[in-house]
């Protein structure tokens, strides 16, 4: 008998796409689910940039290409982060992953491992802990409050800190609560993290996902200092709805690049030649199409939260970035509904699948018990048909 190693043993699955598989077992038997699972936009790529992936196999661009992707789109990413951070980064100081959860393990594995620690904001995203453990590094979690807007305060961070701590991760756009931390509490941050000797993973891939008067804002343009200190990572996916063609990036310190370059070279090799040059078509392309798709998960937004807030029983703050609702329904644990008892976040989604057919995921899985993640990454009438069946289900 083969055994399983002690890492993959700890692994847990994806708690969204454990969800979402549920949900397509529902759907393949013929019910009707309304499936607000996963985190992935709705809308078809942009057609520029599908072309532009025709005419790269037209062109033969279908072999190998660099372990660190080609030339052209690292260059086109360090003009992204000239242009709209005023950020001088150098086309080898940029490596082209297989989408953004790539980066950040590529990231992990070249700067953490065992014996060192974590600093993890709660509510994270659900793949942070487990990246983390697959290192042999261990995760310190900091929990944070809906009154606190979900933010981690200077004070939090600091007393996180220990001789082991090696670094922070950030995400702000935050999956998953939509939390966008202002310029003025992440130079707050930044300056503690001078202080010591951490380093910082900015994950930003919701950065243009942003609403009202929110401004996203790049954690390495935010002191010289901390050019040396910090990893920046985002894609192409949820920007241009393209998490499919597994686009992310990862711009840092150049020795610390190279060190995630090695790493990718002997796990997987080039990133996809073909989605290499859709992404670079996507970032030099005309980027009206992304306005079109953020004002129309702005108004999604207003439309799910107005609708949340109203329904008894549920608070909800109201999220300025990417594309959840993050919810409390901790005032329905005690409660039998549909002859289901409810006792915490996981049973709450049970419930809400098996009987009223929506989707959810249990905060649980954020590091936020009492809680439930709602991406809004749907048309409105299925928006409106989901939220129609779980306040059925709640009365």
């Amino acid at each position: 008998m083969i055994a399983v190693s002690k890492m993959a043993a700890a692994v847990q699955p994806s708690a969204t796409l454990a969800a979402g598989a549920r949900a397509k077992q529902l759907q393949a038997e013929g019910v009707q689910v309304f499936d607000f699972s996963l985190g992935e936009p709705d809308f078809p790529t942009p057609e520029h940039i599908c072309a532009a992936a025709v005419k790269a196999m037209k062109d033969g661009h279908t072999r190998y290409t660099a372990a660190s992707g080609i030339p052209a789109l690292r260059t086109a990413v360090s003009r992204f982060y000239q242009k709209t951070y005023g950020m001088a980064y150098k086309p080898e100081q940029v490596l082209i992953s297989n989408g953004a959860k790539h980066s950040i393990h590529n990231a992990l594995a070249a700067t953490v491992g065992p014996g060192d620690e974590v600093i993890i904001p709660t509510p994270y995203w659900v793949s942070y802990s487990d990246l983390v453990q697959m290192t042999g590094a261990s995760y310190v979690l900091v929990p944070t409050t809906m009154a606190d807007g979900f933010k981690m305060t200077p004070a939090q961070l600091r007393d996180a800190v220990t001789p082991r701590s090696k670094l922070l991760m950030l995400n702000s756009p935050s999956n998953p609560t939509g939390t966008v931390y202002t310029r003025q509490e992440l130079e707050a941050l930044a300056d503690v993290v001078l202080e010591t000797n951490l380093s910082v993973l900015s994950d930003e891939i919701y950065e243009k996902l942003i609403f009202g008067s929110a401004q996203a804002t790049c954690f390495a343009s935010l002191r010289p200092e901390l050019a040396d200190r910090v990893i920046t990572i985002s894609g192409a996916s949820k920007t241009y709805a393209m998490t499919g063609w597994r686009m992310g990036w990862a711009l840092g310190p150049s020795r610390v690049i190279k060190a995630m370059g090695d790493v990718q070279s002997q796990q997987s090799g080039c990133p996809c030649s073909i989605s290499q040059y859709a992404a670079l078509a996507a970032l030099e392309g005309e980027q009206e199409c992304v306005e079109r798709m953020r004002r129309e998960f702005e108004a999604r937004r207003d439309l799910v939260c107005g609708r949340l807030t109203a329904t008894p029983g549920v608070r909800i703050r109201t999220p300025e970035g990417a594309f959840y609702a993050f919810f409390d329904i901790s005032a329905h644990f005690g409660r039998t509904l549909a002859g289901r008892k409810i006792v915490d976040s996981s049973s709450f989604c049970m419930g809400a699948l098996e009987a009223a057919h929506v989707n959810l995921v249990p905060g649980s899985a954020f590091g936020a018990e009492g809680y439930v993640r709602m991406s809004y990454a749907a048309a409105r009438d299925q928006l409106n048909g989901g939220l129609d069946r779980l306040e059925q289900w709640l009365k």
